[in-house]
Formats: C-alpha cells, structure tokens, sequence
C-alpha cells in the first residue's frame, strides 16, 4: 500500500506526543531501557562472579577464561540479532519477535538467580543472549519503522531512544552492584530478572500504541519450508552441544570461536544481499557502501566493550575507588558511560537536528568516532605503571567521556543508517547486520582482554589506540567515494 493512502502511516508522520517525536517511540523506549537495566546490571557483575573465589561468593575461575566467557556471551547477543532478525522477516514480524524475545531475557535472568555454579552460568546466558537479540534487532527496526526515509527527526529520533537505553544501564549496575556487595551475587541477579519482568509489562500495556507496525513479516517463509529449517536448527543445536562436551569449545577459546563465526556470519550476509534478485542496482550500492562502515564499526566496538572485560578487570585492580572513606563497588564504574550518555544524547541530538541537512555525514560522524575511541585507549597511558589502587576515578571518569562522545558518533547513527541503507527485502536484517559488527567487536573485546597485562599496560594501550586511530583516519579519507555509493542518504 503506497504512503498516500495509508491513514495510519499519514497520522504517524504527524505524530509529535513524545518529546517531538512519535508517540509510539515512548514504549520501544520503555522496553528497551528495561531489557538494558537487566542486561548491564548483570553484566556489571558477571566477570567478578566468574573470577572471585568461592569465599567471596564467585565460581573462581582464571580470569583469562572470565573475558572470554564474557567476550563470547556479548558477542553472542549481537550474533543472535540474525536469528531474531530472520524469525521476524520470515515468520512473525517484528513486533511479536520483540515480546517473546523479552520474556526470553526473563527467563535468562530468573536462571542465573536460581540456579548455581557453571550450568547456572550457562543456561542464563544462553537464554539472556538468544532473548537479547531478538528483542535489540527488532526494537531498532520498529523505531526506524516510526519515520519515513527522508523525515530529518529519525537521527534525534535514534538518539532519544539511545537515551532511554543508557537510563536503564546507568541505574541497573548501581542497583545490582549494590545488592552483590550487600547480600551477595544471586541477589543482584534477581534484581536484573525484576527489571526485565517491569519492561515485559510496560510493553504488553502499550503494544497497541505501534498501529500494526511490524505485525506481519515482510518476505513469509513458505510452509513447506518450515521442516527444513527446523532440522537445521536442531542439528546446530546438537553440534554446539558435541564440540563444549568434547572440550572443542572451552571457556578460554570461546571468545575467539564467536569471532570466527561473525566474520563468516558477516560476508555470508553481504553475499546473500548483494547476490539476491530481490534487491534494486540503488539499494545494491547502499549496501556496497556499508561495508566500510562495518568494519569501522567492528574497530570501534572491539574497544568500546572492553568496558566489561580489561577496563572491569581495571577497575577492581587498579582503580583507587574509595569514596569519602568506602570502597563502592567496581561494578559502579559500568554506570559513569550511561551519566554521560544521558547528559549528551540530547545535546547530540539537538545539535543534529538544528543542523538538519548542513550536518556531517554517517561516514565523517563513524570516522570521528573510532578516532576519540582510540584516543580514549591512549588516555590510559599516562595512569599506567602504578600498581594497586593507583588510577585516579577523575582520570578513569575522563576516560569514560570520551568512549561517550565516540559513542554518540557512532552507535544511534549506526543504528539509524543501517535502517535507511536497507534494501526492502532485508529490512530488520540490516539491521542484524549492524549488529553483527557490534557482535564482532564484542567477541574482540574478549579476546583482545586476555592481551592485556597489568604489570606492562603500554604497549596495550598503545598498540590498541593508535589500530583504531589508523582506522578512523582511513575511513575520513573514503568518505566522499562512500557518499556516492550510499546514493543520496545522507
């Protein structure tokens, strides 16, 4: 059905209920700070209950195996994007994707409390990452269903929704820090699966407000493809359940396994669409030019989430965090990203939008991003070398300021242009494919952390800041030939 006769969509472009933006963006925005409440507050713990001894109520493992676990896990959740993004597609639409993914991510977090030790561990997380991306791809896609392709409010838009993701993720490691610290790590875990079930319910409550947007899948799979699928699905499960009992994939690799299987997941994507006969010569070159930025993309990810890996291990190390007299928990550091994220996003945001068309384009804006990220990594080189509790919480805060302004570069524009370059065929899976880079770079993250040496910190922070400086300048430098392959999105 074309624009011009379709009401609902007409009474959406008028629609301004939410701080100028559409209404129906106040319930993604719901949603999605809730799933981030749970999903950081529990990540703001994970690491130290892999790695504390059982005396301080952790499981004791070797912390190279932590940040790999914890690699592998957050880039399992972007990696599961695909899978999220395909079921909505191919059989139920985005927005029923969204709601059972949601009460997935519940379930996670109830096992986690529940259940102890390794298989805890492992059926939490599996559910957590397999809930989590099935509801980001999908929440994203709705939101960038709310605009038309040239409605100049969908970066602002983007940017708002980015906010209310980084209320719940500066609140949910404050409240889950403080429950480990005080009554111990099944309790702050408890508190993650709360936050979702509130999230689960605010959703359920305004699920009317989306006028049918992605209530039917775009490209339906046939019927009698369904089998086929299925089989599929159980023999994947049937291997990855081999290989882990077989010692094949173990905690130490499992970060570098999920990074191998992103890069093949990431070029199999871009084959099937650049190869698809579904696709236009326009919308081909659009995808042609989101290559480059993946891989930026990817860079900046690989250090921007080493926030839960080398700079959680930094916190609890080498961090001096006591405040008037205590010692708060390093969790605590995972909420300073989302206070200034909070405190930007909207200067972001209005700046884009006072700027309108004069505003940089997605490719200078990715650019500039992955550049500060790199100089975030440098910024550590003056703290290092000084032992135990030596690192001052304004030098980690400033630190942490720029991961936020290279974030606010990058990541809502990400998002936002992975929803414009999209072919119509592969809406929600553009979207995935975003994710993928974020599922690559977190995956690296892990793997990159078991690099990381307390006791001689320069040359990794060297070596990982000047990588992503390098990458940022390349990428300025092709901005005008991939403006002329995104063919008119700015």
């Amino acid at each position: 059905m074309s624009d011009t006769i379709d009401p609902a969509r007409d009474e959406r472009r008028s629609d301004r209920g939410f701080f100028g933006q559409p209404f129906a963006l106040a319930n993604l925005f719901g949603v999605e700070m809730w799933e981030r409440f749970s999903f950081y507050g529990m990540q703001g713990i994970l690491i130290y209950y892999l790695y504390y001894s059982a005396s301080e109520g952790g499981l004791g493992i070797a912390e190279s195996s932590a940040t790999s676990i914890v690699g592998a896990y957050g880039g399992t959740v972007y990696l599961s994007t695909i899978l999220g993004a395909w079921i909505a597609d191919r059989l139920l639409g985005s927005e029923r994707t969204l709601f059972y993914s949601a009460i997935l991510v519940m379930l996670g977090h109830i096992a986690l409390a529940v259940f102890p030790g390794l298989w805890g561990v492992g059926i939490g997380l599996v559910c957590v990452a397999f809930g989590s991306g099935g509801l980001k791809a999908n929440a994203t896609s709705l939101v960038g269903d709310l605009y038309d392709e040239h409605d100049e409010r969908r970066d602002a838009g983007f940017s708002i929704f980015y906010m209310g993701i980084n209320i719940g993720a500066l609140v949910g490691p404050l409240l889950t820090g403080w429950a480990q610290d005080a009554i111990g790590f099944h309790a702050g875990f408890a508190l993650a699966a709360i936050g979702m079930a509130l999230g689960l319910i605010q959703y359920t409550l305004g699920r009317k407000r989306l006028r049918g947007i992605g209530a039917e899948p775009p490209n339906p799979l046939p019927r009698t493809q369904r089998p086929k699928w299925i089989a599929i699905g159980a023999a994947a499960i049937v291997v990855i359940a081999t290989l882990s009992l077989t010692g094949v994939i173990t905690a130490a690799n499992m970060s570098d396994i999920v990074v191998g299987l992103t890069i093949v997941a990431a070029i199999g994507y871009f084959a099937i669409m650049l190869s698809s006969r579904r696709i236009t010569a326009v919308e081909r070159s659009r995808v042609y030019a989101f290559i480059p930025m993946f891989i930026a993309s990817a860079v900046f990810w690989s250090l921007f989430q080493q926030q839960f890996t080398t700079v959680a291990v930094y916190s609890d190390k080498r961090l001096d965090r006591n405040l008037f007299g205590w010692d708060f928990p390093p969790s605590w550091v995972q909420s300073i990203n989302p206070v200034f994220i909070i405190i930007f996003a909207g200067v972001f945001a209005a700046a884009w939008t006072k700027l309108g068309p004069r505003q940089p384009s997605s490719p200078i804006k990715f650019a500039a991003g992955t550049i500060i990220m790199g100089l975030a990594f440098l910024a550590f080189i003056p703290m290092s070398g000084g032992g135990a509790n030596s690192a001052p919480l304004l030098g980690l805060a400033g630190i942490l300021l720029l991961f936020t302004f290279a974030e606010l570069l990058l990541s809502p524009v990400g998002l936002s242009l992975s929803t414009k370059l999209a072919p119509e065929a592969f809406h929600t899976q553009m979207v995935a494919l975003f994710f993928l880079s974020v599922a690559l770079g977190t995956a690296m993250a892990g793997t990159l952390a078991k690099y990381y040496d307390e006791n001689n910190e320069v040359p990794y922070f060297t070596a990982v800041g000047l990588g992503s400086i390098a990458v940022g300048v390349l990428l300025a430098i092709g901005a005008p030939w991939i403006k002329r392959l995104m063919k008119g999105v700015h």
